[in-house]
């Protein structure tokens, strides 16, 4: 993710709303840390789904809408 921010001129710290899809609810705990770590002290909009199956069967898929600096 942190590639594709760079290449469209963003970055975490201009998330403004993210969407974690998750395999399974049991992983939040970590799946909340590792987000929290990587994002620092932004605190975009966030909602968090449980999901029985995402593509190529991977546990977890985040979607985000960012700002752009010009």
């Amino acid at each position: 993710m942190d590639e594709v921010l760079k290449a469209a001129n963003s970055s975490f710290g201009q998330i403004v709303k993210s969407t974690v899809f998750i395999k399974n609810m049991n992983d939040f705990a970590v799946v909340n840390e590792v987000y929290g770590r990587r994002l620092g002290g932004a605190l975009p909009a966030r909602s968090c789904v449980e999901v029985a199956r995402l593509p190529k069967d991977v546990l977890v898929e985040i979607e985000c809408i960012a700002t752009v600096s010009k």
